[in-house]
């Protein structure tokens, strides 16, 4: 059953799915089945040793490591939680190894707390539990005549800070001598996420990504952005990572939208791989303009949620807001590093308060690269800011 309480600090039901590559790539097919909803609290079958290619974590060493710090512990099967508090009342939970941000509960101006992610759990073919939302990396790196890789599993390195002022979790991957951090900081209005890549290699490192986080609402109908005006956006189709919440029917009653979405992928990389075009190549690239030029536009006004969109923004500002009137509740998203901004509704079509009703949002490098040369470091971050205390 979809919940966006599910990971507050008081949950310790389920497993964490299997670890993989967390590949984040345009699709042109969307999945075929839905999330299985589980309508009753039940207790999934853990992952079998043999199938989780990481040692198991040693909770009591961490508990006894990284004591007075604000955060606790709590295995899992093989797998650990990691739940972040401040005295303020603001709480995150973050899972180890695979470095996703299960919850983030806010402190609000009624003097209680609200959850502001979205997480799913649903059972996976083998009774083990799979879980999808909150805030996650989905990072796909490439270097000369190598196979692309992603961070996949993340070993706890330092927490520093303190329950009164703030606390910060940093974790860690390294593959292909090149390093991957994943920084979460907790503070008592914000919880961020930061990644930082160095290059280790003699060669050139190109990658691209993104942070995605499922911000929890009412429904998409109540939610609008604002301080997107004047912002130029792009269609494209949904991001696909293991962590994404995509409905299963996204826009499959238009047979025409992934077309195209892949026309204008291709009329774009034509203008930019081409300096000069000849006569006949200009021709069929008009052609192609004139069909796509519903796919991009610019944002006019507040943007209502209510419809199914997937878009990036190439000239979004660095700070806009999301207002969800059903809940009466905002959340202010900021980002560093990033030029991109992702934003994807699976529309109000929905049961309100359901599986679907949350807004994504990604801090994104994708229609532009990131080229980090030998020896360089590239840093990115993203905020989740609560104005409502």
């Amino acid at each position: 059953m979809a919940c966006s309480s599910l990971f507050s600090p008081n949950f310790t039901a389920f497993s964490s799915p299997t670890p993989t590559s967390h590949h984040l790539c345009y699709h042109p097919h969307l999945p075929s089945t839905s999330l299985q909803r589980s309508n009753n609290r039940r207790e999934f079958p853990l992952a079998s040793v043999a199938s989780i290619p990481y040692q198991p974590i040693n909770v009591d060493y961490l508990e006894g490591e990284f004591s007075g710090h604000g955060v606790t512990f709590e295995g899992i099967g093989d797998s650990c939680v990691a739940k972040m508090g401040l005295d303020n009342g603001s709480q995150a939970t973050l899972m180890l190894p695979s470095g996703l941000i299960t919850s983030y509960k806010a402190p609000m101006w009624h003097g209680g707390t609200v959850e502001l992610l979205h997480t799913s759990v649903s059972e996976g073919d083998e009774g083990e539990a799979v879980i999808q939302g909150g805030v996650s990396l989905a990072i796909n790196c490439e270097s000369d005549n190598e196979v692309s890789w992603s961070p996949s599993t993340w070993a706890l390195r330092d927490i520093r800070g303190n329950s009164k002022n703030s606390i910060k979790v940093e974790l860690i991957s390294r593959e292909n001598m090149v390093e991957t951090r994943h920084i979460v900081t907790l503070q008592e209005d914000v919880l961020s996420s930061e990644i930082r890549v160095s290059n280790s290699k003699s060669s050139p490192l190109r990658w691209t990504g993104s942070i995605i986080s499922h911000l929890t609402v009412s429904s998409p109908d109540a939610t609008y952005a604002l301080g997107l005006e004047g912002s130029n956006f792009l269609k494209m189709p949904p991001f696909l990572s293991n962590f994404g919440i995509i409905p299963p029917d996204f826009d499959l009653e238009n047979d025409s939208y992934i077309g195209q979405l892949w026309s204008q992928m291709e009329l774009k990389m034509f203008f930019s791989g081409l300096g000069q075009r000849n006569h006949k190549n200009a021709s069929e690239a008009d052609k192609k303009q004139r069909e796509s030029e519903e796919m991009e536009g610019e944002e006019e006004g507040y943007k209502q949620l209510n419809a199914q969109m997937s878009r990036i923004y190439t000239s979004a500002p660095r700070f806009f807001t999301l207002i969800d009137r059903g809940r009466r509740n905002s959340v202010e998203v900021g980002r560093e590093g990033f030029d991109e901004l992702y934003m994807f509704s699976p529309g109000s079509s929905h049961e309100i308060y359901g599986e679907y009703a949350y807004i994504c949002v990604g801090q994104s490098a994708t229609l532009k690269p990131i080229i980090l040369g030998p020896g360089e470091v590239w840093r990115g971050c993203q905020h989740l800011h609560n104005p409502n205390m």
